[in-house]
């Protein structure tokens, strides 16, 4: 645990001291949320109707934004090979460096989801089932998204592939959430989709870190 406090304060203060990579995915999401209302009119109406869709697609895009970063400076500066060799659990540093990632990404989302509802005209019961697709959510793309960065890190220009390899994976999130979101806005169950989520969530944390683990040892090797 000590190793995995460690590499999870590393990387928020690498990522303060670089505060483009925090801010950059939150300008990208804000600026998309923004200029659709613009594009398609300000009908509450339509808007509460696209607005599961705009939400979501803005959160994916925003996270795949920073997640080339996740192990791309520890691979320059030769730290990732210090890590295979250190002894320590490469799945548990595989594991802080996502946490990481959520806590810069994920977590600003998060925050700003009462912003974005008011902006898209969300009424509360959708607020309610954005907020907890957003929870359940956001941690699978940092856990789905370690897997590629770290089958792309040693590649020079791997930002297409990334994409590539793991929004197909994101597939499945992406339509409970808005199936969760849009069930909601018509005053119908949607615990079914919420548990299905905390499945899948369960799921790429079970698994997710070994296969980063693994993937990286293909990569360096």
């Amino acid at each position: 645990m000590h190793a995995f406090t460690t590499v999870v304060k590393r990387e928020l203060l690498a990522a303060f001291r670089q505060k483009s990579d925090v801010l950059n995915p939150l300008w990208f999401i804000l600026i998309v949320i923004t200029l659709f209302p613009i594009a398609v009119g300000p009908e509450p109406l339509l808007l509460a109707k696209i607005a599961p869709g705009i939400l979501w697609v803005a959160a994916l895009l925003s996270s795949l934004l920073s997640l080339e970063r996740l192990f791309r400076d520890d691979y320059a500066d030769g730290s990732l090979e210090q890590m295979l060799m250190s002894g320590s659990s490469l799945p548990l540093i595989s594991l802080a460096k996502i946490v990481a990632h959520w806590l810069i990404t994920g977590l600003p989302i998060l925050l700003l989801s009462p912003l974005l509802a008011v902006l898209l005209s969300l009424e509360w019961q959708s607020f309610q089932a954005t907020f907890y697709t957003l929870v359940l959510g956001t941690p699978v793309l940092s856990l789905i998204g370690s897997v590629g960065v770290a089958l792309t890190v040693g590649l020079r220009k791997g930002g297409v592939l990334l994409s590539l390899l793991v929004l197909p994976l994101y597939i499945p999130v992406l339509i409970f959430a808005t199936s969760a979101i849009e069930a909601a806005s018509l005053s119908l169950p949607y615990a079914g989709h919420l548990a299905i989520m905390g499945a899948i969530s369960l799921l790429a944390l079970t698994l997710a870190p070994f296969a980063t683990a693994a993937a990286l040892k293909v990569s360096i090797n």
